[in-house]
């Protein structure tokens, strides 16, 4: 039995050490396989040398858009333009606060005279109230006054009245000119103030265009500062352009309703003159002016 048993034992023990020559064979090949899989650090690539692109680094970012930063970046000449635009701005405002207070004070001082006078009966009594005021409608009464006086000889009551409606007629139209003053000034802000900021921005995208010809990029985080700063020139044009035209236009508006009050005005002195001529006679009436 013991012959019989040996050849199997012998058969065993060479299966055993195939399978652990396979099975060490087999784990060898495993942890190569893993080895292999195992990350690897990324090297630096050199960069390519290809044309028109460019790293962009830390100090090549967009930097702070802010309006003020982009006006210290901008070229000279687009500093220049939104100096001059914010100059006119500032013009703007100033026109708008002094002659809102020179209006407002003229229209007030205007509607009180001209009730006063309406109520006197006679050009002697409105003289006498007007007394040193000053104001358009004194002056009105002062030239009805002084047309009288040289019309002393002349007993043609309707020539009288239309020398003294030529003398109102100039001095209203002179009060309205002298009110109108000042508002040309927004007119002009209005009209070219967004063409002047249109001008810096074709300056400041001239050099933009300048600036990414000599980089050789066209990467928008070096482009886009450039274009920003070439614009804040049309941005601050229309910000002094948008409140010149409103305010011309609201002082149109009140120059127009102060100078139907002028016409009142007028018209209110020369019924006065009309009426001292029909109540006494033209003779009366001169003489009584002529005191």
């Amino acid at each position: 039995m013991d012959g019989n048993l040996s050849p199997t034992l012998h058969f065993s023990c060479r299966r055993s050490s195939v399978l652990s020559w396979s099975s060490a064979a087999m784990l060898l090949l495993v942890a190569s396989n893993l080895h292999a899989q195992e990350p690897v650090a990324p090297s630096v690539a050199p960069q390519a040398a290809t044309p028109g692109l460019i790293a962009i680094g830390s100090s090549q970012l967009p930097r702070d858009l802010s309006p003020w930063s982009m006006f210290l970046h901008a070229d000279l000449v687009v500093q220049s333009v939104i100096v001059g635009l914010a100059f006119a701005s500032l013009v703007t405002w100033t026109v708008w606060v002094a002659k809102s207070c020179e209006l407002f004070l003229a229209r007030r001082r205007l509607s009180r005279l001209l009730a006063a006078v309406g109520e006197q009966k006679t050009l002697a009594e409105a003289a006498a109230f007007c007394g040193n005021r000053r104001g358009v409608v004194p002056e009105l009464i002062d030239a009805a006054r002084a047309e009288l006086r040289l019309s002393q000889d002349i007993a043609d009551a309707a020539g009288i009245k239309e020398r003294i409606f030529t003398r109102l007629a100039r001095l209203e139209l002179a009060a309205g000119r002298g009110m109108n003053k000042g508002t040309g000034i927004l007119a002009t802000i209005g009209a070219t103030a967004p063409f002047v900021g249109l001008f810096g921005t074709v300056w400041g995208i001239m050099n933009s265009f300048v600036g990414i010809s000599k980089a050789q990029t066209t990467n928008l985080a070096i482009v886009a500062p450039g274009i920003a700063e070439a614009l804040l020139a049309t941005a601050v044009g229309l910000f002094a352009a948008i409140p010149a035209v409103i305010i011309y236009n609201q002082f149109a508006r009140s120059i127009g309703a102060y100078r139907a009050l002028l016409g009142d005005a007028s018209a209110a002195v020369l019924r006065l003159v009309s009426r001292d001529l029909d109540r006494g006679g033209v003779r009366r009436s001169l003489a009584r002016a002529a005191e």
